[in-house]
């Protein structure tokens, strides 16, 4: 008897502990309590699609007392998609408070498309100021300045899927104030008007397709840098000059070059006047051997001649 007894209250404990985990009894009565009908059956519904009763239910319990009025099943759809139900519920109930139109399938579209919705919301209701890093462009009169600036954003519910980040404002402000340096004709007109950056960088529309608003764009420095126009000049001037060193020494190498041709022109006729000069004795020689050349009082036959009237030795060459 006492066995069979044993038995009865095993198997009732554990038909306790299962109803207990199908039915979490603090939860339910937590729903009873705050008015929401939620039954037993769909606990087990809950638990059999492996859906946390305890999440969904403080979640539906909260949009309710706050007036907004859902479906149960959407907050459990939105969970087994992998979605984060606290914050897409405490971002509807922010966004209906500060009257915001924003329904649960748009908080859950964003919250899914990986955006962080009650962030969004919030700087929707407080707008953000994004600081950028420091801007470095140069002036037509060669300065270069310095900038940092600060964009107040509003978030874009509408556009939040799909819509560029904080990083495509930053890079658009960034361009938009490197041109409007870049084309003031002195960096003294940056200075005494800095409003004229944020007036062009306004009129461009920077915030197409992205998150955001821009509210308002305001230069929080401005600082002179370095004579990058000066600097320019140097290196041309340096560069000018190692080119005409450049021209100097290919003129000096022709002129030396110039100079050896003549010296070998001038060392080629001196050995063609040496080798004429070999060429005389040669030619007194062969004179001598065919007697064009003796002694005797007769008159020169040839242009060269020696007179004697004493009977001297006279010479009468007449080259071939």
């Amino acid at each position: 008897m006492g066995i069979f007894m044993a038995v009865i209250l095993f198997i009732l404990f554990m038909i306790g502990v299962i109803v207990l985990y199908f039915v979490p009894i603090p939860t339910w009565i937590k729903a009873v309590s705050a008015g929401v009908h939620v039954s037993l059956g769909d606990f087990i519904g809950m638990r059999l699609r492996n859906v946390s009763p305890d999440k969904i239910i403080d979640q539906f319990i909260m949009l309710q007392r706050a007036g907004i009025h859902i479906k149960r099943q959407e907050l459990e759809a939105h969970y087994l998609a992998g979605g984060n139900i606290a914050a897409v519920s405490l971002a509807l109930i922010e966004a209906h408070k500060a009257g915001i139109p924003l329904n649960f399938a748009q908080a859950a579209a964003i919250d899914l498309a990986g955006r962080n919705v009650l962030e969004a919301v919030s700087m929707s209701i407080n707008p953000k100021v994004i600081k950028t890093p420091l801007i470095e462009a140069v002036a037509k009169d060669g300065i270069q300045m310095r900038a940092t600036a600060r964009i107040t954003v509003r978030a874009n519910i509408e556009k939040l899927i799909g819509g560029a980040g904080e990083e495509t404002v930053i890079a658009r402000v960034g361009e938009g104030v490197v041109t409007t340096i870049g084309s003031a004709e002195s960096h003294k007109k940056v200075l005494e008007n800095p409003n004229m950056i944020t007036q062009n960088v306004l009129r461009r529309g920077l915030d197409r397709g992205t998150a955001f608003e821009i509210l308002s764009i305001d230069i929080a420095d401005v600082d002179i840098g370095r004579n990058i126009g000066a600097q320019i000049q140097i290196e041309q001037a340096n560069a000018d000059k190692l080119i005409a060193q450049a021209q100097a020494e290919t003129r000096r190498a022709d002129a030396i070059a110039t100079e050896e041709e003549m010296k070998a022109r001038v060392e080629e006729m001196r050995a063609k006047v040496i080798e004429a000069e070999c060429l005389v004795p040669l030619g007194l020689a062969n004179a001598l051997r065919e007697g064009r050349l003796g002694l005797g009082n007769s008159k020169p036959t040839s242009h060269l001649s020696g007179k004697s009237s004493t009977g001297q030795l006279t010479t009468s060459y007449r080259p071939e």
